[in-house]
């Protein structure tokens, strides 16, 4: 399992989402039984991903209830549906990555970008150790990687920045988990993040695999990951929204002075997600991306950078990732992340 994986087909995704606003949009938050009102929160990935802790913690621990929130968390059915859900209404908010936001919002759908999740882009390509990972040693190796938006165009932009192109290399997409691929030697090299692929390889004993940064090859130094939500379901409940990241930072900060508890937490609501080594690694790895563990994450540490996204953007045009670039306003929104 490998939880950096975003939009399979993503063009066709974000189309079905455009076609699909008119009769679906967002919706202004429903009430349960309990008198809570309901989030429904879709992930990045169809398999439980401990990357998730910090909201599985806050719904445990009652930090969305005590908000009047009752979280749904949904797991999709494929990567696909991330934005599809996120777009048409069907989910408030999502899990999603980066590059995502950039094509959806690049073909109109309602999306944006409300929280980053971590500091920087860790992604890049994986080998075992004495292989190749720089793109310009690669020429005619196999790539283990995926069929999401986010892993496309991170090799593009690496392999188009040292000269090359994708046809220079043989590319093996795995369904949901390159490792094993690279551990069995059915590929020479793989694509995916410190956080996911790098926490997997090192709680199988693997710490000394080669690695290179796509920040390195003119990928944008920008987090994988972010929080995004469906903007009419924005428009239409900022307090809720703010209410929802307060909780939010509040489970991200306990899983971070506990992170023992957070992964049993995480593996006791999704028990088939991931080794217990594997979250344990991941969670660790993960809480890194948000300072020092002593350190108190606010929700105003999770505002977003213009620079940041104009440079995501731009290079998404520059390396045809996305065939139309917005005002950087309209990609992401800091109203609740202000303290």
């Amino acid at each position: 399992m490998l939880p950096t994986k975003r939009i399979l087909g993503a063009v066709l995704s974000v189309t079905a989402i455009v076609s699909l606003t008119a009769c679906g949009g967002g919706s202004t938050g429903s009430s349960s039984e309990s008198g809570l009102t309901t989030i429904k929160m879709v992930q990045e990935w169809p398999t439980g991903d401990a990357q998730w802790i910090p909201w599985v913690v806050a719904k445990e621990k009652g930090y969305y209830k005590a908000a009047g929130i009752d979280l749904d968390i949904q797991v999709p059915p494929n990567t696909a549906a991330t934005m599809q859900y996120l777009g048409t209404g069907r989910s408030d908010i999502a899990f999603s990555g980066t590059i995502d936001v950039v094509s959806a919002v690049g073909q109109d759908a309602p999306v944006t970008s409300i929280a980053r999740y971590g500091n920087l882009n860790n992604g890049g390509i994986f080998a075992l150790k004495g292989n190749p990972t720089d793109p310009k040693e690669l020429v005619g190796k196999t790539i283990g990687t995926y069929g999401d938006a986010w892993s496309k165009a991170q090799l593009e932009i690496m392999f188009k920045h040292a000269g090359l192109s994708l046809d220079d290399v043989k590319l093996v997409t795995a369904t949901d988990d390159d490792v094993p691929l690279l551990m069995e030697k059915k590929v020479d090299a793989i694509t995916g993040t410190q956080m996911a692929e790098g926490s997997e390889l090192s709680s199988l004993g693997v710490s000394d695999y080669e690695f290179t940064y796509s920040k390195d090859f003119g990928v944008p130094n920008a987090p994988v990951l972010n929080i995004a939500a469906n903007t009419t379901w924005l428009k239409n409940n900022k307090a809720l929204g703010e209410k929802f990241m307060q909780a939010t930072v509040k489970g991200l900060n306990y899983a971070r002075s506990h992170p023992d508890e957070a992964v049993s937490i995480f593996l006791k609501n999704y028990p088939k997600a991931e080794t217990k080594a594997f979250a344990t690694q991941q969670w660790k790895d993960v809480s890194t991306l948000f300072g020092p563990s002593s350190t108190e994450v606010t929700v105003s540490d999770l505002a977003q950078e213009s620079a940041v996204w104009k440079e995501l953007v731009t290079a998404a045009k520059q390396y045809k990732v996305s065939d139309q670039s917005k005002a950087v306003s309209e990609y992401f929104s800091n109203d609740l992340v202000k303290e």
